[in-house]
């Protein structure tokens, strides 16, 4: 009996515990069977069946089916894509990160950067919002620390600068650590910027943190100082490179040759390019870039012939010249005004198969502008649009300008109307080379109009348009539409320039208001809004305002103000005692400009020379210019020939 009782619990038991396991395998999951069928189908690509299935689709569905084809890129994306398709279903953040995830791993980053850069752009997510799903989903993935690298691309691409340093900055936080790569990609950016200054406490706090350089780090610090001109200092850093075992690759070569070429040093540039292969153990040779940086270079400074035998020399090499190589050599001969041989390279360009760029007409049609020829120039535009190629917004600036500079302002105005009504292009730039020639023109009311007419094309005015307005204005001594341009500047949320203030400053004096011109400037210290042509300017109204104290009390403020004077500083103070008949003080002030390192011009002599002329005996005067010219002081040549030549003995006048 008992044994019978124990049998049937135990046998209850059992046929209980089966009936629950049999339940579960009966009644499956309902998620569980829409996983197992979409798998199942997406892996045969059979995307009509599951069209059927999508209304059943959830968020953590999409993310169960991505990390299952982890080990599928490319199918795990489809899915993705396909899901993103339907409208009913809306993918959540966590389903694109468990993608990214995927991409990343598998290293498609372009795909992953693209997704990640539609999450900010289409989806409105912020980085930082990206970067918690990231490390949400970075377990459940199997990531690796490349994703947040990837981010940091991305929000660098998407122009985020700040947003990606912050980036970085949470990854510390959240004890993650972005790699050398994102830190360079990230420094990149701030150069591409042209915030130096970023630049540099940025690297400095990379390195803090114990990133070792690499190359590419070495390229970008090497860039930076070439962009502040300071070549012995990338030269140092080149070797510093080389002594911490880092080789250097051709970027790193044509930084520094092309940062030698722009600043003039053309000796250092060829030596660098003879000694490239030596100095990197013959792994390096010169390429069309390194070239192209030579020949720029010797164009910039009209050596022609030299820039000619380097082009001969990258072919004896066995580097073909490309569009660029001749889009340069076309520039330097039509700045030199040698247009017949900006055409012979055009010419010989296309027998070698290649096509003349805008780059190249827009050189070519500047310079017809400059001489005047603006038939030549559009007969040269014509001929781009017949070939197919496409003018851009420099070449109809450059004929607007052209017609402008020529005094053909009436057609200027024809001509771009009719460029705003095909729509060929549509920004502020031409507009103010327009409004620019019509200040100029005193055609205050064709200036108003041309801006109104930015506003009705959705046009938004920049700095420039409303500096060149207020400029324009205070050149003619209408500070109050000038103010007005001012406070229109303000409402539409530009930030004044010193360029502006200066213009201000100077519509000011010439209006006689000195002392608001005085205020604004004691306004403009506090924000180092300031150089030397805004106390130019005013010392400039003292002088001819009789008030000379102040004039010389100004000098002395420039100099605690940390700002060195000018030639113009000095000339406006030695006309004002030249007039006054104070020509020893003059004299004094003109040593004094020369210990302070500042030769004095032709400007400086020419005024000296006329009082002394006026004043003085003639062994004073010739005493007086001999002084000048042993200080370097190159004489105008028309005040020397009509004052001191005829006094002296057997001088030639016209010599």
């Amino acid at each position: 009996m008992i044994w019978s009782f124990w049998l049937s619990r135990g046998t209850f038991s059992v046929l209980n515990r089966a009936f629950h396991v049999g339940r579960r395998f009966l009644n499956p999951n309902t998620e569980d069977i829409i996983f197992k069928a979409i798998c199942a189908n997406l892996k045969h690509r059979k995307w009509n069946f599951m069209e059927q299935i999508s209304p059943n689709l959830t968020s953590s569905l999409v993310n169960r089916v991505v990390c299952q084809f982890q080990n599928s890129p490319q199918l795990a994306l489809e899915f993705y894509n396909w899901v993103g398709d339907r409208r009913s279903v809306l993918l959540s953040i966590e389903s694109s990160c468990s993608v990214i995830h995927v991409l990343v791993n598998s290293r498609r980053f372009d795909d992953a950067l693209f997704l990640i850069r539609n999450l900010m752009s289409s989806n409105g997510n912020s980085p930082l919002e990206i970067l918690d799903a990231l490390v949400d989903s970075y377990g459940m993935c199997n990531s690796s620390p490349a994703v947040f690298d990837s981010l940091v691309r991305a929000c660098n691409q998407f122009g985020a600068s700040r947003c990606a340093y912050e980036v970085i900055k949470k990854l510390q936080i959240r004890g993650f650590w972005v790699s050398i790569h994102a830190w360079n990609n990230f420094l990149s950016h701030l150069l591409k910027l042209n915030e130096i200054s970023k630049f540099w406490n940025g690297y400095s706090e990379m390195i803090s943190y114990g990133y070792v350089e690499n190359v590419n780090t070495y390229n970008l610090v090497i860039y930076a100082l070439c962009k502040e001109c300071k070549l012995l200092e990338a030269m140092s850093v080149f070797y510093r490179s080389l002594k911490c075992g880092i080789w250097p690759n051709i970027v790193t070569f044509n930084i520094i040759i092309d940062g030698a070429c722009k600043m003039g040093a053309m000796d250092l540039a060829l030596k660098l390019v003879s000694k490239m292969e030596a100095m990197s153990g013959c792994l390096i040779k010169p390429d069309s870039v390194t070239y192209n940086c030579l020949i720029n270079g010797f164009c910039k400074i009209g050596e022609l012939s030299m820039a000619e035998e380097i082009r001969n020399g990258m072919m004896e090499k066995h580097n073909e010249p490309n569009v660029r190589t001749y889009a340069t050599l076309v520039d330097g001969y039509a700045r030199a005004g040698s247009l017949e041989e900006a055409f012979r390279l055009c010419d010989e360009m296309v027998k070698k198969g290649l096509i003349p760029n805008s780059v190249v007409y827009n050189s070519i049609i500047h310079q017809l502008s400059v001489e005047g020829d603006m038939e030549g120039a559009c007969l040269l535009l014509q001929d781009m649009i017949d070939k197919q190629i496409r003018p851009d917004q420099f070449t109809y600036s450059i004929l607007i300008e052209g017609l402008c500079r020529n005094g053909r302002i009436n057609e200027a105005l024809k001509f771009h109307n009719k460029i705003l009504e095909d729509n060929l292009f549509g920004d502020a730039f031409s507009h103010n080379i327009l409004i620019y020639y019509l200040c100029r023109n005193n055609d205050f009311a064709g200036a108003k109009q041309l801006l109104a007419s930015m506003y009705v094309r959705g046009l938004v005015p920049d700095v420039v348009t409303f500096g060149t307005l207020i400029d324009g204005h205070c050149k003619e001594g209408r500070v109050e539409d000038a103010i007005h341009v001012y406070d229109q500047m303000i409402m539409a949320g530009k930030t004044p320039n010193l360029l502006i203030y200066n213009s201000v400053v100077n519509g000011l004096c010439k209006a006689g208001f000195i002392d608001l011109a005085r205020l604004l400037i004691d306004t403009l210290k506090r924000t180092n809004s300031f150089d030397v042509i805004t106390y130019n300017t005013l010392m400039n109204a003292y002088c001819k305002s009789g008030k000379i104290d102040e004039a010389f009390a100004l000098s002395s403020e420039i100099r605690n103000a940390g700002i060195s004077p000018s030639h113009a500083t000095y000339n406006t103070l030695i006309n004002v005692l030249c007039k006054l008949g104070c020509l020893q003080q003059a004299k004094e002030l003109t040593e004094t400009m020369v210990i302070r390192g500042i030769i004095p011009d032709h400007i400086t002599y020419t005024t000296l020379i006329t009082s002394f002329r006026k004043n003085c005996s003639t062994k004073e005067v010739i005493e007086f210019h001999d002084y000048m010219v042993l200080k370097g002081v190159v004489p105008d040549k028309q005040t020397y020939n009509a004052l001191v030549s005829p006094l002296l003995p057997n001088e030639n006048v016209d010599s």
